[in-house]
């Protein structure tokens, strides 16, 4: 089936935020009195909606108001952001090198899309094409968002493919009728994450931009510059 329409997840994929993130939700969790470590923080709360992240302190981590909480989180995780925030390695030159049409499909609201991509140039790569769970009825893993997506564009969701490093999208997007490339950081720490990404639907697993070069070329061979390789090369 023709690829007519990309969706990419936003944090882990597009932007290296995931562990800024999980750092500064650590801290404020921390500060609130919980006991929990900052990888088992990472393990249970990357890839939520912030709906999703509440109801997680609420239920499984005993906090009764975690309003606070996030109100703190934003304050530290934007400065944060504008400091230290950088595109994951070699996705820029990916994104641009693409002659199909794009999109972002991210769980994180508008205000922290603008304060993470919107500090980047990729920002400008996908605007006005920037859509955000808030825009619908539920979250990954459902597939509202990527239903809009398809929506926007006018496309058949069998004729979109969606990148995505999180088990949540990857179901979401299956459910939406879409194939899905599951995305990996190679620096993540979590383990396994090409077999979670696998048994969650994904068509096939990338590991770092250079394997999803690799990928979509298989999806989309005349649609991805084939002079890209010397800026994807995979680090020595």
């Amino acid at each position: 089936m023709t690829v007519e329409l990309l969706i990419f997840d936003c944090d882990g994929v597009l932007i290296d935020s995931e562990p800024v993130a999980s750092a500064a939700l650590w801290q404020a969790l921390n500060d609130a009195g919980v006991s929990i470590s900052r990888p088992e923080v990472h393990r249970r709360f990357t890839g939520y909606s912030e709906i999703d992240a509440h109801r997680i302190c609420i239920e499984e981590l005993g906090l009764a108001e975690p309003a606070s909480v996030f109100a703190g989180l934003r304050n530290a995780l934007y400065p944060e952001f504008a400091r230290s925030l950088s595109p994951m390695t070699g996705m820029p030159a990916l994104v641009r090198s693409l002659s199909v049409p794009k999109c972002v499909a991210s769980n994180s609201g508008i205000e922290r899309l603008q304060n993470s991509l919107g500090l980047l140039d990729l920002w400008h790569d996908f605007a006005p094409h920037i859509f955000s769970a808030e825009m619908v009825e539920a979250p990954k893993p459902a597939p509202d968002l990527f239903l809009h997506c398809a929506r926007e564009f006018g496309i058949d969701p069998s004729r979109c493919l969606v990148i995505d490093d999180s088990a949540h999208g990857i179901i979401g997007a299956v459910a939406a009728g879409m194939r899905a490339i599951g995305f990996v950081d190679p620096a993540d720490p979590r383990p396994d994450r090409p077999g979670v990404l696998a048994e969650a639907g994904a068509v096939t697993v990338a590991t770092g931009a250079f394997e999803l070069q690799k990928a979509l070329e298989g999806f989309l061979p005349s649609a991805v510059s084939s002079q890209l390789g010397p800026t994807l090369a995979v680090p020595a």
